[in-house]
């Protein structure tokens, strides 16, 4: 259907060289989408890139530091001067630092804060003016189910993802009247090349296997449908939202009745 289709737009997923960013990517390609891939490693965006044109799709790569707001800025002046406009943004880059929050330093908690919030602001900001100005756009940012959930360890990164929120509502507040769409997409335990080891795990993989009613670990590609959605003229009149894809497991689970 044409309101899932993003022909002619040029799409901006940070952290697009791989996992969760990849994969929107691909999927933006492959909805007509011109995307535009950021990651600090030029290596793994050149093979990002060629994966994409050999499937048929229109990418090129940006090395980009999350953290470096002058660079966010250049990025946007870039693309705006190259393509002409700037439709999709997604806010997918992350840094998790696990730590008891007896140990939690300001260097570590500063570092997440900087990846994970600071940087999506102020690149939403650059973008959003540009946005602004053509009367439309879609900047989707990448939650977590640590936005909703204290898992232990994670207080600079539960933090920094239950900010993200907040700032998808402002935004959303702010720029709505310019049919600029602000949401968000909270994965919830997604299998990724950087986390895989992590399943190998038997008690965390049970722990969330036995917590989730889906009764399956989730993949990129669960996550695809809703990336479509945001980015596409469907969610036109949605904004200031939040999409959970995380097999059910924020909504409860089995009880011993």
């Amino acid at each position: 259907m044409e309101m899932f289709r993003l022909d002619g737009r040029v799409a901006v997923v940070t952290g697009g060289s791989r996992g969760i960013g990849l994969a929107i990517a691909r999927a933006y390609a492959g909805a007509g989408a011109h995307v535009v891939l950021t990651a600090r490693t030029e290596a793994t965006l050149a093979q990002a890139v060629s994966a994409i044109q050999a499937e048929g799709g229109s990418a090129e790569a940006v090395a980009f530091d999350m953290a470096d707001i002058d660079s966010g800025r250049a990025l946007v002046d870039r693309i705006v001067a190259t393509h002409g406009r700037f439709d999709i943004l997604v806010n997918n880059a992350g840094l998790n630092v696990r730590q008891p929050a007896t140990e939690v330093t300001p260097e570590a908690f500063d570092r997440v804060q900087d990846v994970n919030l600071r940087g999506p602001l102020f690149l939403a900001q650059a973008a959003g003016k540009v946005m602004l100005a053509q009367d439309s756009g879609k900047i989707i940012n990448i939650a977590s189910i640590s936005s909703f959930l204290g898992l232990a360890k994670l207080a600079s990164y539960a933090t920094s993802k239950a900010a993200i929120l907040q700032l998808t509502r402002v935004l959303s507040s702010e720029w709505a009247h310019a049919n600029v769409q602000v949401n968000a997409i909270a994965p919830g335990f997604i299998v990724t090349d950087l986390n895989r080891a992590l399943w190998d795990n038997d008690g965390v993989r049970n722990w969330v296997l036995g917590n989730t009613p889906a009764r399956r670990l989730g993949t990129t590609d669960d996550l695809l449908g809703a990336a479509i959605f945001l980015a596409g003229s469907a969610s036109d009149f949605i904004t200031g939202q939040v999409i959970v894809v995380d097999g059910g497991l924020l909504s409860g689970g089995a009880w011993p009745l």
